[in-house]
């Protein structure tokens, strides 16, 4: 059964080692698997949620666009496209907001954690977006959406909306509910600097973070002085959850080596906590230097990235207009 694959990052510039590992080194092998189908989306409608800077913006989509290609992403086996550049997402975002409901919005965790105390100045949009989120997802009849654990709620946001579309207009199954693929190890990495906070941009120590365009002996010295504790590695049997930096630098090991929390464990169990970091290090240049040497060759050609946009919006819109004019019509208009 082919496996219609939906999801979307921001275009926040400068990703980091938390992007690549929780989504799209994961993307990249959703994409290699001969029964997928895959639409990624440069979400740079959802970034303007929050005030951004015109030139930055427009820069930060071509950044994120080369970060997707230099990791893996075959813009021919997948239809990679920025948002903004297909109107039927605004559309169908409109539509179905008119069908969501207000108590449904207002369950949203996230909106609470990023509008902060000051709830009355944060925009409508960023209220909104899950709505425009699930616009984004429903438009190509996705089957399956990869997603972190912080976004599981949005997708079941999503899944109420579409059932309540079909209720509401008596087509069952023309919207399709999605399925979420919540990545099981480690999509969630933390900072290098406090075990307890996910690793951010925003974070203002760059010391927190692994930058997918950092180089060689910055990515050596940053694990160096990554925060861990006074106790031993741990042992195989060892539950780590009071030690958050050392769970999470673990984590990264596994996922970048593609073993389990568990077999990371016994691979450093008895060992010094500068041979596990002298190993890390060593394993992250080796996964990250290219990335980082690719990124930064494929920004000197923005022609070239806009063709590549230019090119998935087109094969995009082509399947998200059809289904707008689908609603459209099933609505009255």
């Amino acid at each position: 059964m082919i496996k219609k694959i939906f999801s979307g990052v921001q275009p926040t510039g400068n990703l980091h080692l938390g992007n690549y590992l929780g989504a799209i080194k994961n993307f990249v092998n959703l994409q290699n698997q001969k029964e997928n189908e895959c639409v990624y989306c440069i979400v740079d409608l959802h970034a303007i949620t929050v005030k951004q800077e015109p030139q930055e913006l427009k820069k930060n989509i071509r950044e994120t666009l080369a970060t997707f290609i230099a990791s893996g992403l075959d813009y021919k086996k997948s239809i990679i496209f920025n948002q903004s550049s297909v109107s039927a997402h605004a559309e169908g975002a409109w539509i179905l907001s008119c069908v969501a409901r207000m108590g449904w919005l207002n369950r949203m965790t996230q909106f609470k954690e990023k509008a902060g105390k000051d709830k009355e100045k944060a925009s409508i949009g960023l209220y909104a977006y899950p709505v425009l989120m699930a616009a984004d997802i429903l438009l190509y009849d996705s089957t399956h959406v990869p997603v972190g654990h912080d976004q599981k709620q949005h997708l079941e946001l999503c899944r109420d909306i579409a059932q309540r579309f079909n209720s509401d207009f008596n087509v069952p199954n023309f919207l399709r509910p999605p399925e979420p693929l919540i990545q099981k190890n480690f999509s969630r990495i933390m900072s290098l600097k406090d075990g307890m906070k996910k690793m951010s941009k925003s974070d203002p120590s760059d010391l927190s973070r692994i930058n997918l365009t950092d180089e060689k002996d910055l990515i050596v010295t940053k694990i160096k002085k990554a925060k861990t504790d006074t106790m031993p590695m741990p042992t195989n049997e060892e539950n780590l959850e009071k030690r958050p930096e050392v769970e999470n630098l673990l984590g990264i090991y596994s996922s970048l080596s593609n073993a389990t929390l568990e077999q990371s464990k016994k691979e450093f169990d008895g060992k010094n906590f500068s041979d596990f970091k002298e190993k890390l290090s060593d394993l992250l240049v080796e996964k990250i230097n290219p990335i980082s040497k690719e990124i930064k060759k494929l920004l000197n050609d923005k022609k070239h990235l806009d063709s590549i946009l230019l090119d998935g919006s087109k094969k995009a819109d082509k399947i998200a207009s059809k289904k707008i004019k689908e609603i459209k019509q099933l609505i009255g208009f």
